[in-house]
């Protein structure tokens, strides 16, 4: 699949670029991005919610009245769940919600992601470029010569570059990583996909291994 190249101004150079079909154009797997997804979502949680059982309440654990005879129930403890300020039944507790995926089946959640980017001509490959100084405006100007200033995008670069990443970030719709930290998740998240021409290679690299 071959895609034209295009500047910071959305002009073309009049150069192309092909896309491997190993990795823009195989038959998507819903299951592998499902699972993918879910994985990173799932790390993102921090499990660290807590609530008290009854073994953990402070308060009194004398009988509140006698067994018989009150013609009421039964009562043992002030900290019954059944009591307000009592414990909590089954309440959650700290855990990890992490779990392992193959490698092979990540990668295939990202190729069937990035397939689903380049079927529905949503991927732009823009020329390798570099801002002299961090402002939000050199981004905004990025964006604005794509016609994608009301679109969420992702900007894949091949090496971190600080004043493209500083320059993005206070947009709420765009977002910056490297090739490295291409996700599954991350590429459905946003609408149009930006590529340079360095990152389209080291994209292709990291999956040819």
């Amino acid at each position: 699949m071959e895609v034209k190249v295009v500047d910071i101004t959305g002009k073309e150079t009049g150069k192309t670029v092909t896309l491997a079909d190993a990795i823009f154009g195989i038959e998507p797997n819903d299951h592998a991005i499902y699972l993918d997804v879910k994985q990173f979502l799932a790390n993102q949680r921090q499990g660290t919610h807590k609530s008290k059982q009854r073994n953990e309440i402070s308060g009194s654990t004398r009988k509140l009245h006698k067994q018989k005879g009150t013609g009421g129930s039964r009562k043992g403890s002030i900290k019954n769940p059944l009591f307000r300020g009592g414990g909590r039944i089954f309440g959650p507790q700290p855990r990890d919600y992490s779990f392992k995926l193959n490698k092979k089946l990540k990668t295939l959640a990202r190729q069937s992601a990035l397939t689903y980017k380049a079927k529905e001509s949503n991927i732009v490959v823009l020329e390798d470029f570099s801002f002299d100084t961090a402002k939000t405006k050199n981004y905004t100007n990025l964006v604005n010569g794509l016609k994608l200033n009301n679109t969420k995008t992702l900007l894949v670069l091949a090496e971190g570059n600080k004043n493209v990443y500083l320059s993005s970030r206070n947009l709420p719709k765009a977002k910056v990583i490297t090739a490295s930290e291409l996700s599954t998740y991350a590429l459905l998240n946003a609408s149009t996909l930006l590529l340079t021409t360095s990152s389209v290679k080291t994209i292709e690299e990291s999956f040819a291994k």
